[in-house]
C-alpha cells in the first residue's frame, strides 16, 4: 500500500509549470520559470537509419533528377553536409555518396540542417573509394572542387566571368589526404609531380556534356588522392571557383552548391539549344 500512495502521490505532481492565458504575457512566462525552472531533456536515439535501397523518393523529384552525382569527400562537419545535402535535393542530384570518414549523414545536426533532404534525394553512406565507381553510371566523368590548385592563374581556362578576378589560392600546393598522418608526404608528393595530373577548368566551363560527378572535400583536409586518381581515370579534372583577391576560400556548402547549381544551369541550357534546334527541322 505505501508504495501505491507513493505512485499515486506521483502522479498528482505537475512535473512542469502550466500558464493558462489567453494571450501571450511575457511575464507571466517568466515568473513560472523562475518559480519551477524546466530542464531540457535529450531523448535516447529511436530512429532506424534507413535502408537506401528500400527508400522511396517522390515522384516529382524523380522527374527532376539530374545526371549529376554528388560524392563527399572526408567531411566531417555535421552543419556542412546537411546544408550540401540540402543544396544536392534542390539541385536535382541523382545520388549522393559518402566516402569513409564523413561524418554519419544521419547524424542528428545533420538531419536538422538538411531540412528533410535525406528524403529527397538517395544517399549512401560509407562507401570505400574502391568501390565508388560501382556507383556511377557508364561514362561518367569525376570533377574534383578544387580550392587551391597546383596550376597557375595563367594554365587554367579562363572564362569571361573570372576575367576581373583572382583564382582562389592560385599559389599555394594543393593540399592532399590519404590518411591525415600522411599528409605531409602526399604534400610533397606533389611538389614532385607524383599524384595525377588534371586539367583545371573554370566552374563555368561546360563540363556536363557527359554524366558527372563533382568531389567536395572537407575544409581542413581538402580532397583525397583517391578523388584525384577516380577523376584522372574517368577523364574528369579540376573546377575551379574564381572569387576576388584577399578572400581565401569558400565554405564547403557554399561552393558544393555553386558546382550544382552550375551543372544544373548548363543541362537547363543545352535542353533549351536541342529543343530550339529540333523546332527548325
Amino acid at each position: 500500500m505505501a508504495v501505491l500512495r507513493e505512485r499515486a502521490c506521483w502522479a498528482t505532481r505537475q512535473l512542469l509549470p502550466v500558464v493558462r492565458t489567453w494571450e501571450l504575457d511575457a511575464r507571466r512566462w517568466v515568473r513560472a520559470l523562475r518559480r519551477s525552472p524546466v530542464k531540457v531533456v535529450f531523448p535516447s536515439g529511436i530512429f532506424a537509419k534507413p535502408d537506401h535501397v528500400k527508400m522511396t523518393y517522390p515522384e516529382s523529384q524523380l522527374l527532376h533528377t539530374l545526371p549529376i552525382l554528388l560524392i563527399c569527400d572526408n567531411l566531417r562537419d555535421p552543419g556542412n553536409l546537411g546544408t550540401i545535402l540540402r543544396s544536392a535535393a534542390g539541385a536535382g542530384c541523382s545520388k549522393v555518396l559518402l566516402t569513409k570518414g564523413c561524418v554519419d549523414a544521419w547524424e542528428p545536426k545533420v538531419l536538422r540542417a538538411g531540412m528533410g533532404a535525406h528524403f529527397q534525394v538517395p544517399i549512401i553512406n560509407n562507401v570505400d573509394w574502391e568501390a565508388v565507381p560501382n556507383y556511377l553510371p557508364n561514362d561518367t566523368r569525376v570533377y574534383v572542387a578544387d580550392n587551391c590548385g597546383l596550376y597557375t592563374q595563367a594554365q587554367a581556362q579562363m572564362s569571361n566571368k573570372a576575367s576581373d578576378y583572382g583564382w582562389v589560392c592560385d599559389r599555394r600546393p594543393l593540399k592532399f589526404h590519404k590518411y591525415e598522418e600522411e599528409e605531409e608526404n602526399l604534400e610533397s608528393a606533389a611538389s614532385k609531380g607524383w599524384l595525377p595530373e588534371l586539367e583545371v577548368q573554370s566552374y563555368d566551363s561546360d563540363w556536363t556534356e557527359a554524366p558527372a560527378a563533382v568531389v567536395i572535400g572537407g575544409e581542413t583536409s581538402g580532397v583525397s588522392l583517391e578523388s584525384l586518381q577516380l577523376a584522372e581515370s574517368t577523364g574528369g579534372g579540376r573546377l575551379l571557383i574564381p572569387i576576388v583577391p584577399g578572400v581565401d576560400s569558400l565554405n564547403s556548402a557554399m561552393a558544393a552548391s555553386i558546382l550544382l547549381f552550375e551543372g544544373r544551369r548548363q543541362l537547363r541550357v543545352r535542353a533549351e539549344h536541342l529543343s530550339r534546334d529540333g523546332s527548325y527541322h
